[in-house]
C-alpha cells in the first residue's frame, strides 16, 4: 500500500472515529525481528503511516494533543512560565528546535501533563510534533501520526527501564525517545536517522538530582534539557554522526545504568499489535501522582458539606497506595506553607486536598498568589494524615500503568526491586505476576484514594474512587474527548479550538496551522 493510499484510508475510516480496523499493522506484519531492539523500533517507527493505526488510538492522539496543549497554556499563565518565556522565547517561535523544549518545559512542571505505561509522555511525545508539524506546515493526519509514533517509542524505552530508580516525572530519559521519534516522523526520516539519532541521545541520558529538582525552580528543565538534547542527537545524525544501536541493551549501555531490572524485551514487543497510547491518562488536575482521586474525593465532599471553617474540621484522613505515600513523603520535607518551592509543593498531597475541601476545586491558579497564601488552606492542611491503603496498592499493581505491566513482564526478577520499593510487605501482596500478553485496549490506572473528614461537631463523611477522572479506565475510554475540552476550556482555551478538535484529522496544513496559533496565540 502506497503511503497515498494509506493516508486515504485512515482518512476514510476515522472520518467518523470509527473502530480498529481488525487488521495487524503493515508496519508490524511479516518482518523479521532485527538485531537489536533499537533497529526494529526505528524501522517500525520510521514506516509508520495513518493506515497502521487503530482509530481509536488516532482519537486518544488527538484528545492528547488538546490536553497537553491545555498544559502548556497553564504553565505560560504561571508567573514561572512567563520567566521561562523571557529566557527562551515563546513557543511560537520561528526555530522549530528552540520552540519544542519551550513547549516542552511550560506542559512538564505543573504536573499537568498526560502519563501513559510508561512515563509522562506528552511532554516530548507531543510538544515536538507540535512545534514540527507548524514549522513543517504538516497535515492534522500527520501530526497525530507523529504524536502516536513518538508515544509508543516513549513508552516502551520507559517500560524497559521502569523497574529502576527513576519514575514518573524523574525519569527524563523518556523525551530523550519522544523527542527523537516526534522530530524525525514529522521529517519523514528513514529508518537509519531513527537509529542513529536515538543511539546517539542515549549516549549521554540525563539524570535528574531529586534536590533540585524538589527544592529550586531548576524543575523546568526536567524537559527542557532531554528534548534540547534529543534536537542535538538529531541534527548530529542528519550530518552523518552514528549511533551505537546497541545502546539500550548493551552491557555498557542505557539499561544496565537506569534498570534495577532491565526489561529490553520491552522495546519493541508487539510492535503494530499492542499499543501504548492505549494506556493514556488524562490530568485533570496539577499536582504529582496520587492526587488526582484525593482531590476528585474532596470535590464530591465538598458538595455535600459545602463552605468549611478549618476550625470546624477535627482530622482528614486520606488512605492511598505506596506510591501516593513515597511521593507525598518526600516532597513533605520541602513543603512548610506558602513560600515552599513549586517542586515540592506539586507533589505534596495535603495542600490541594484542604484546597479542594474548603473551595470545591483545584487549579493551576492554586499554585500561585493570593490562593497561595490563604492562611486557612495551610491551616488544614496540618489537619491532613496519609495512610496506607494496602488494598489500593495491591490494586495499583493489577493496573497496567505505571509499575504493573513491568511488573508481569519482570516475574520473578522484580522481587528485589519490589522489596526495595515497599519491602517484603510488597512482595507477600503483589505475589507471584506473570505478563499474560495482553493488548492494552482495556487498559487501566488505579491510583486510588480515600478521603474522610472528620468534623468537630461529630459528622463523618467519606468518599472512595479507585480510578481517578481522566486516568485510564474504562469511564476515561468513553469520555475523554469531553473530559480534555472541559480541561482545555478552563485554562482560558478558545471554544473554537475546543470545538474542532474531534476533526483534526481532517485539516490541511494551513487550517493546522491557524489551529495551533489560535490555541496559543489569545
Amino acid at each position: 500500500m502506497t503511503a497515498v493510499l494509506a493516508e486515504s484510508v485512515a482518512r476514510a475510516l476515522c472520518a467518523d472515529w470509527g473502530e480498529p480496523y481488525g487488521t495487524p499493522s503493515r508496519a508490524g506484519r511479516g518482518r523479521a525481528p532485527a538485531d537489536t531492539p533499537l533497529r526494529e523500533l526505528s524501522h517500525w517507527a520510521a514506516t509508520l503511516r495513518p493506515g497502521d493505526i487503530p482509530c481509536r488510538v488516532l482519537k486518544l492522539a488527538a484528545s492528547q494533543v488538546l490536553s497537553q496543549i491545555s498544559s502548556i497554556r497553564a504553565g505560560l499563565q504561571h508567573p514561572l512560565g512567563r520567566r521561562l518565556v523571557a529566557a527562551f522565547g515563546h513557543p511560537m517561535q520561528r526555530d522549530p528546535r528552540q520552540a519544542a523544549g519551550v513547549f516542552a518545559a511550560l506542559g512538564s512542571w505543573l504536573n499537568l501533563d498526560d502519563t501513559a505505561y510508561a512515563g509522562h509522555l506528552s511532554n516530548s511525545t507531543v510538544a515536538v510534533p507540535l512545534a514540527f508539524a507548524y514549522a513543517r506546515q504538516l497535515d492534522g493526519l500527520s501530526l497525530l501520526t507523529a504524536v502516536v509514533a513518538a508515544n509508543e517509542c516513549a513508552a516502551r524505552i520507559t517500560a524497559a527501564a521502569t523497574l529502576g530508580p527513576l519514575r514518573g516525572q524523574s525519569a527524563v530519559h523518556t523525551h530523550l525517545a519522544g523527542a527523537v521519534a516526534g522530530r524525525l516522523h514529522c521529517d519523514r526520516a528513514p529508518a537509519t536517522l531513527f537509529e542513529n539519532a536515538f543511539g546517539l541521545a542515549f549516549a549521554m541520558p540525563n539524570w535528574p538530582l531529586m534536590r533540585a529538582f524538589l527544592a529550586s525552580d531548576a524543575r523546568l528543565f526536567n524537559t527542557f534539557t532531554p528534548v534540547r538534547t534529543a534536537m542535538d542527537a538529531c541534527d548530529a545524525a542528519y550530518a552523518g554522526l552514528r549511533g551505537a544501536p546497541d545502546i539500550i541493551e548493551h552491557s555498557d549501555g542505557f539499561l544496565a545504568r537506569f534498570a534495577t531490572v532491565p526489561l529490553p524485551q520491552a522495546v519493541a514487543k508487539g510492535l503494530g499489535r499492542r499499543w501504548h497510547t492505549d494506556t493514556l491518562s488524562f490530568k485533570m488536575h496539577p499536582g504529582g501522582p496520587g492526587i488526582d482521586a484525593a482531590v476528585d474525593c474532596a470535590a464530591e465532599i465538598h458538595k455535600e458539606l459545602g463552605a468549611v471553617r478549618p476550625r470546624d474540621v477535627a482530622e482528614v484522613v486520606v488512605e492511598a497506595s505506596l506510591y501516593t505515600l513515597f511521593a507525598g513523603e518526600r516532597a513533605a520535607r520541602y513543603v512548610t506553607g506558602p513560600g515552599s518551592p513549586l517542586g515540592a509543593l506539586v507533589l505534596d498531597v495535603p495542600y490541594p486536598v484542604a484546597t479542594t475541601l474548603l473551595t470545591g476545586g483545584f487549579g493551576v491558579d492554586d499554585f500561585s498568589s493570593p490562593h497561595l497564601d490563604d492562611p486557612d488552606r495551610w491551616a488544614l492542611a496540618k489537619r491532613i494524615q496519609l495512610r496506607h491503603d494496602t488494598d489500593m496498592t495491591r490494586e495499583l499493581f493489577l493496573s497496567d500503568a505505571p509499575f504493573g505491566e513491568a511488573v508481569r513482564e519482570a516475574g520473578e526478577l522484580a522481587v528485589p526491586w519490589l522489596r526495595g520499593f515497599g519491602g517484603d510487605e510488597l512482595v507477600d501482596l503483589v505475589g507471584a505476576a506473570r505478563s499474560d500478553g495482553r493488548d492494552f485496549s482495556r487498559s487501566t490506572k488505579a491510583t486510588g484514594a480515600r478521603v474522610t473528614v472528620r468534623l468537630t461537631d461529630g459528622r463523618t463523611l467519606s468518599r472512595t474512587r479507585l480510578i481517578p477522572v481522566g486516568a485510564a479506565g474504562p469511564d476515561t475510554r468513553a469520555a475523554h474527548s469531553e473530559l480534555v475540552r472541559e480541561k482545555f476550556l478552563s485554562v482560558g482555551g478558545a471554544q473554537e479550538v475546543a470545538d474542532t478538535v474531534d476533526r483534526l484529522h481532517r485539516m490541511r496544513p494551513r487550517a493546522v496551522r491557524r489551529w495551533i496559533e489560535t490555541a496559543f496565540l489569545d
